[in-house]
């Protein structure tokens, strides 16, 4: 049994999906109730656009009072169940009409803790500083009457105000902040900073100063300098947690998923086959008005993430797809590798020529189904007369006359768009520029060819219409080559699904992998060998892998896939949950010793 009498979770993305916290919290929650029960509450930020994630419920007369008591402040608290597996209880508070005290509070924290605010705006800082103080008034209060031991989980720096606020008026009870990646690291990161090879050699303030990202930066510095245990969720992270923030981690939280709302590897086969049929439907119409190749040799590979281009190593992926490219050109290989990069962005509309060949595509679709009955019996009569079968045996001539002017309208002159959409500001779009710059064009004789993506999955796009985990289980392989990855879900995602993936030793989940020495012929999910490696290494492990899975037989490529599925089982809530009830539990001995 857990040694905490209590346990509170705090995070900014409770009910409030905008990040992979979100999906950390979310997919552990049942297993948290199994362990705490009915003792478990998960506080968040009252937002407009969570309103559909939170089910309201008139409040328990404990917090019914304290409600109250906070309303007089401008802290409007609300009660009720998030919307998810299990439905936890929540609070959420809606802290704008606090905002009053938005400087007090910031001149607090510089007072008590040296966090410097000055300058920054009210979206970014001080609403989380402003919701995180008004959570350490309602945890003060309701720690009260709960008069037990109380654990309570603070995820990020979003909420560092509310663990300051209850570390400065000593309220007892046991305090964990838990760094899901550092301020520092990520702004470095996207500035194409190569952290890792030099971290002992920066000096971290000066740099958040450099970024503008110091209110942050010390908000997180002094949340770890003072929580009872300080958590992070991986190797790579803990590194910067110690030479960024100047603590080393406790102890490490991997990150899970809770696997029984994943197919079976036998669910996940036969929707491959779905999903891939459709997929290869949209490739049909989205290449053979130009040209066509054999789909039955094409293998769909995708990476998926947010637009960030040297992190997610987008950058990196391009140039080794270019190298494969050329090699499968000059091996003259039957293999076609469709690559889709489903990563938002800014669009204008669906490209008028892509909508166009779906109405041709479904209107020749449509003229073989009304003729589909007679079409059959024809194949039979001929089949049993052990006849050849022709097209003129499968239709009539005015119904081939009419399929093929249907067909002439199909046909396109020029190369296969780049992009599904047009975007904002195209001409200077880095994804697009950097298929240019690479030759990856879609040429008839490239046997790499690039569809850029950029809106969200939601199964009515009016192109794929697929959802996201659809998309993915019909593709091959996904790739994560990412440069900065604290943890990486998609990877871990991707193969639950039964989907052969790529990550690398950059992100937490990369690491976690080669800790349990995974790695063999048929690894399920290949670990890429990037840490303190040059460009140009890296580059040449992703063009290997990726070259190496192309030649693979399907058997191989199924052993992969069900490999996947196997690795994924390691990460299990099932199995992780216990690295967090040991954390709480440090904490509660801290405190309550």
């Amino acid at each position: 049994m857990p040694k905490a009498d209590f346990l509170i979770e705090v995070s900014w993305e409770v009910c409030n999906k905008v990040g992979g916290i979100y999906t950390v919290i979310e997919t552990k929650v049942n297993e948290i109730i199994k362990e705490y029960g009915q003792n478990y509450l998960l506080i968040g930020p009252y937002l407009n656009q969570n309103h559909s994630l939170f089910q309201e419920k008139a409040p328990p007369p404990e917090l019914e009072a304290i409600f109250n008591d906070l309303k007089k402040q401008g802290i409007i608290c609300h009660f009720g169940k998030w919307s998810i597996f299990g439905e936890p209880k929540v609070v959420l508070i809606d802290f704008f009409n606090y905002a009053y005290l938005n400087n007090p509070i910031k001149t607090e924290l510089w007072d008590d803790f040296k966090i410097d605010s000055l300058g920054t705006n009210f979206y970014d800082f001080d609403q989380p500083i402003l919701w995180g103080n008004a959570a350490g008034k309602f945890i003060q209060e309701y720690a009260k009457t709960l008069n037990n031991r109380v654990a309570v989980q603070f995820h990020e720096w979003l909420t560092s105000s509310a663990l300051l606020y209850l570390k400065k008026n000593n309220v007892k009870i046991a305090k964990l902040f838990t760094a899901h990646a550092t301020v520092l690291g990520r702004v470095m990161a996207m500035n194409n900073i190569e952290i890792y090879n030099n971290i002992k050699s920066f000096d971290p303030l000066k740099e958040s100063y450099r970024y503008n990202v110091q209110a942050k930066f010390l908000a997180e510095k002094a949340a770890a300098l003072n929580a009872d245990i300080f958590t992070t969720i991986s190797e790579i992270t803990a590194l910067e947690c110690q030479y960024f923030l100047g603590r080393k981690p406790d102890l490490l939280l991997p990150n899970g998923l809770n696997l029984e709302k994943f197919p079976t590897a036998e669910e996940a086969a036969i929707k491959h086959q779905i999903y891939r049929e459709k997929i290869r439907e949209f490739i049909l119409l989205y290449f053979f008005p130009h040209y066509t190749f054999e789909l039955e040799h094409t293998l769909i590979y995708f990476i998926s993430g947010r637009y960030e281009f040297h992190n997610k190593g987008i950058d990196l992926l391009i140039e080794s797809l270019a190298r494969l490219n050329n090699k499968l050109k000059e091996e003259n290989s039957q293999r076609t590798i469709v690559v889709f990069f489903w990563v938002p962005s800014g669009t204008v509309r669906i490209k008028p020529e892509i909508l166009e060949n779906k109405a041709y595509y479904e209107d020749i679709k449509n003229s073989i189904e009304e003729n589909f009955s007679d079409v059959k019996h024809r194949i039979t009569r001929n089949l049993i007369s052990k006849i050849n079968v022709q097209l003129t045996d499968l239709f009539l001539k005015d119904e081939i006359f009419e399929i093929d002017n249907k067909i002439n309208k199909l046909k396109k002159s020029g190369l296969p768009a780049l992009s599904t959409h047009d975007i904002v500001n195209e001409d200077n779009d880095t994804i697009i520029n950097a298929f240019k710059k690479f030759d990856l064009t879609n040429k008839p004789e490239d046997k790499v060819k690039v569809i850029f993506y950029p809106i969200y999955l939601n199964g009515a796009d009016r192109l794929l219409d697929l959802e996201y985990r659809e998309a993915m289980m019909g593709a091959h392989l996904g790739i994560f080559p990412s440069y900065y990855e604290p943890w990486g879900y998609t990877p871990l995602e991707t193969a639950a699904l039964g989907v052969a993936a790529i990550t690398s030793d950059l992100g937490g989940f990369g690491q976690f992998l080669n800790s349990k020495h995974v790695q063999h012929k048929n690894p399920g999910i290949f670990v890429l060998n990037m840490l303190n490696k040059s460009k140009q290494e890296r580059i040449n492990e992703i063009y290997n892998t990726v070259y190496y899975f192309s030649n693979l037989s399907r058997e191989d490529r199924i052993k992969n896939k069900l490999e996947s599925k196997n690795l994924a089982s390691l990460v299990d809530w099932k199995k992780l949950i216990k690295y967090y009830i040991k954390a709480h539990d440090k904490a509660i001995d801290k405190v309550f010793q």
